[in-house]
């Protein structure tokens, strides 16, 4: 008799388990979809304010499909891919020149993700910062440092010096960050690669 009991009370146990793991699952599937619209929406604002960074004189931005070269530039350049592209438009839909994702994995504190703004002739018309974890006050100088010597500048590829720069092609290094340094100036220059071989191709 009290094994029955015993097994009686063990199935009431499992149905209230069951139930509270049932409701639990149910309630955190609605806040993942109550939630998942305004995340995406956030994400999209991000992304928008990142192209105006790079291209202040665009009325509006169109997402492209991405070719595909994202391995091709990968075997090039090391630990880069191509992410989103967008083309930056004007106030009459004339096309002014292009905004690529670039993700490098080669950060010294991880994936460094920048918006890069480039013209239709091949000039930089600025970099933005999307996610960036490199150590304080060295690698985390990027936005301060590295950024602004990107904008207006023209080259096929850019190498970085710790000397001072002299050259068209050059920048100079964050101090005491050469990974940093180099990882920003290997996703800018993906970015490049992708604008000479494939979109520029289209214009």
């Amino acid at each position: 008799m009290k094994n029955s009991e015993d097994f009686r009370q063990l199935w009431k146990n499992v149905g209230i388990l069951f139930g509270i793991t049932l409701i639990a699952g149910i309630l955190l599937g609605f806040v993942h979809e109550l939630t998942l619209k305004p995340i995406a929406r956030q994400q999209e604002l991000k992304v928008q304010r990142a192209c105006s960074a790079v291209f202040a004189d665009a009325a509006s931005f169109t997402k492209i499909e991405n070719e595909a070269p994202g391995e091709q530039v990968r075997d090039s350049i090391e630990g880069t891919e191509i992410g989103e592209i967008y083309q930056a438009l004007s106030e009459d839909r004339q096309l002014l020149g292009y905004v690529l994702g670039v993700t490098t994995e080669e950060g010294y504190g991880g994936d460094i993700a920048i918006m890069l703004g480039v013209r239709l002739d091949g000039t930089i018309n600025g970099v933005s910062i999307l996610e960036i974890s490199e150590t304080p006050g060295l690698g985390m100088r990027a936005g301060e440092v590295l950024v602004p010597q990107f904008a207006g500048r023209k080259a096929a590829a850019f190498t970085y010096v710790k000397t001072g720069a002299s050259a068209e092609d050059q920048i100079d290094a964050i101090s005491g960050a050469t990974i940093t340094t180099n990882a920003f100036t290997q996703a800018v220059n993906a970015g490049l690669a992708y604008f000479d071989g494939q979109l520029k191709e289209a214009e």
